[in-house]
């Protein structure tokens, strides 16, 4: 830093050239520059210190009240950061968003939060690394970033894990009790009834007010007692934060403590056992009803309400039926708070949920949204950023995520690299780890000009919700002045607001200082009344399907495997089907085939099952061959990382 003050009163970020390594700068900041106070990062967006739980040295949680304190302070501009279809390596959006808010509060004094999503494990120690950003764009320590955080995930991982306990736990007893035991046991005499068994009387219309337990009917105490799984309708996987594919398909109950007397033959004995599986912890629903929730009663009533399958009569099971609603939000209840950090610049990041964008919805928090729009006030801003390629991540934010926020953007910027666009050219596979080839690093109008159909088609869609689009080329050192021209003048052909080059990575606020001036000039040529979704709910779960893979991913038409129709019916016959639609495929193709580059057209998107997440209240079709938690590769990220058993330093990370 130097003794010159930014616009925050803040000394001015000092770079390096060449750019070291990401953790090199945040270590660098923390080390020799130094952390603003946590309280302090706070205090500069006028939180009080009942607002900011500090969460030791560089975080904090900020509390729900921080938002109802200022209820009628008017919103702030409210931007979401989106991109093309990526590489495997990532175009810098994360960066993008950080830079973005750099800019917009370190340099144009703007009052600005970023709000950005918590990193998985599995990235991070996979191919892709964290999310902090990078080069001098980035939030720090990203160590503590990238890694545990305030355990918001972990959080996750608990909840979704009891609550998938829960539901073996209950077949295992139900297989060898007769209602009479079950119904013992769930409410043994002299026990006061608990909170979570009341919302089941009253769900199943059992009135309890003016009788005892004990005056109950047979029939109704074994309404009451069993669910009466059917086993082939379990949706709810088990989960780990770690990318491993041999856990996709598992065997459980295979041990020998897992055999049961049934309660028809009790003179057999059967082992409980089925197949089931795991799923990534950002593909939870627990993480989406985190990201969706706007309050700790708006969480408990979500994550009660989600479902895990269905009884042999057709009738969905929930979280609050097994009894686990109210533990799952004590989990829960310190995870539903935003965690307050701070980028190089010393301006502020509210890092909150971390939902993949490929298989779930993509987006931080509407809490941490919220709480910002009021932080800042009228004249400041919002930079929120929605995960992977436009077509998924922002089709999302836009769909899903406005739709429940009730807030409406002004303003989206696509981050796009000429790295990218080439490869959608027809430029050879970019594969991580590996060099790059000279298509990529050395000036290639031709392959590039045809790349930028993507990014064209990705604006268009922009449009359809009627915000103002900027693009933002993120520079990288081998793009030439021609190359970024193309970008430019193919992005304004299409209707984008403006486009303007960036290099953030390599300085900072100041170079995304022109990318800031584009945005706030967006925001101001737009009302928020010209935003619009892209779907009716009212419409059936087919027909909003059909809309999104026509209008955003250029396709024919849909197709849908015979379990996918039939998962269809019984969610549209058990009130699901006018829920929005969480489309999970590819991030690296508007189709369902990552190496259909560019903007594929005569194709048709493939569901093969279809799952409900009646909790955050969305369905989500599972389309080609994607995967609800990915596998390493040869050489995972995690081997390069290490601690420097001196100093405790990580080293490695990226």
């Amino acid at each position: 830093m130097s003794d010159e003050l930014n616009a925050l009163g803040h000394p001015k970020l000092v770079v390096k050239t060449p750019v070291p390594s990401d953790i090199d700068i945040s270590q660098q900041i923390v080390k020799e520059v130094g952390l603003l106070p946590i309280t302090e990062v706070g205090k500069q967006l006028g939180l009080t210190d009942e607002e900011v739980i500090p969460w030791g040295i560089a975080k904090a949680k900020v509390t729900l009240s921080a938002r109802e304190a200022r209820k009628d302070v008017p919103n702030g501009n409210y931007v979401v950061v989106t991109g093309i279809n990526p590489t495997p390596l990532g175009e810098g959006k994360s960066t993008t968003t950080i830079g973005l808010a750099q800019a917009l509060g370190a340099v144009l004094g703007k009052k600005t939060v970023a709000c950005i999503r918590q990193p998985s494990q599995g990235p991070t120690f996979g191919i892709k690394g964290g999310a902090a950003g990078g080069g001098y764009s980035q939030v720090v320590p990203m160590e503590e970033f990238n890694l545990h955080l305030t355990g918001d995930i972990h959080a996750i991982t608990a909840a979704n894990n009891l609550l998938a306990a829960a539901i073996d736990t209950r077949m295992f007893h139900e297989a060898s009790q007769s209602d009479e035991a079950l119904f013992r046991r769930l409410c043994p005499a002299g026990k006061p009834l608990s909170p979570v068994l009341k919302r089941r009387f009253d769900k199943l219309g059992i009135d309890i007010s003016s009788r005892s337990l004990e005056e109950l009917t047979v029939e109704e105490k074994g309404r009451f007692a069993r669910l009466d799984f059917d086993k082939d309708t379990i949706t709810w996987n088990r989960v780990l934060d770690t990318c491993d594919r041999h856990l996709r398909q598992v065997e459980i109950g295979v041990g020998p403590a897992e055999k049961v007397k049934p309660r028809e033959n009790p003179s057999q004995s059967i082992q409980h056992n089925r197949s089931a599986g795991f799923d990534i912890t950002v593909a939870s629903e627990v993480m989406a009803v985190l990201a969706l929730a706007r309050d700790l009663k708006d969480l408990r009533e979500k994550l009660g309400a989600m479902v895990v399958g269905y009884s042999k009569a057709g009738e969905p099971i929930t979280a609050d039926d097994l009894g686990c609603g109210g533990a799952l939000t004590v989990l829960m209840k310190d995870a539903i708070m935003p965690t307050l950090m701070q980028t190089v610049e010393r301006t502020p990041v509210l890092v909150h949920a971390g939902p993949f964008a490929n298989i779930a919805t993509g987006n931080s928090s509407v809490v941490a949204d919220e709480i910002a729009l009021k932080l800042v006030g009228p004249d400041g801003f919002c930079v929120t950023e929605a995960g992977f390629g436009a077509d998924i991540g922002m089709e999302k934010f836009f769909n899903i995520k406005c739709r429940y926020s009730g807030l409406k953007p002004k303003a989206a910027v696509i981050v796009a690299t000429i790295r990218a666009l080439k490869m959608h050219g027809g430029g050879p596979p970019v594969t991580a780890g590996k060099p790059l080839q000279k298509e990529y690093t050395e000036e290639n109008v031709e392959l590039l000009a045809k790349g930028c159909a993507n990014l064209q088609k990705h604006i268009e869609n922009a449009k359809k919700f009627g915000v103002n689009v900027v693009v933002g080329v993120n520079k990288f050192k081998t793009d030439t002045d021609a190359e970024i021209e193309v970008v430019k003048k193919a992005a304004m052909d299409a209707g984008a607001f403006d486009a303007v080059l960036s290099n953030h990575w390599a300085l900072g606020g100041e170079g995304a200082a022109d990318l800031a001036k584009a945005v706030e000039k967006a925001c101001q040529a737009n009302d928020e009344s010209n935003f619009k979704f892209l779907y009716d709910l009212n419409l059936s779960i087919k027909e909003k399907m059909e809309i999104i893979s026509k209008e955003i991913y250029g396709a024919d038409g849909v197709d849908y495997s015979d379990l996918a129709n039939k998962q269809i019916e019984q969610y549209e016959k058990s009130g699901f089907g006018r829920f929005p639609i969480c489309v999970a495929k590819t991030q690296y193709s508007f189709s369902c085939d990552p190496a259909a580059k560019g903007v594929p057209t005569g194709h048709r998107i493939t569901v093969r099952e279809i799952r409900s997440c009646a909790g955050a209240g969305f369905v989500y079709p599972i389309c080609g061959d994607i995967m609800t938690i990915p596998g390493l590769p040869t050489r995972p990220g995690f081997m390069d990382v290490d601690i420097d058993t001196e100093t405790g330093d990580v080293i490695g990370l990226f």
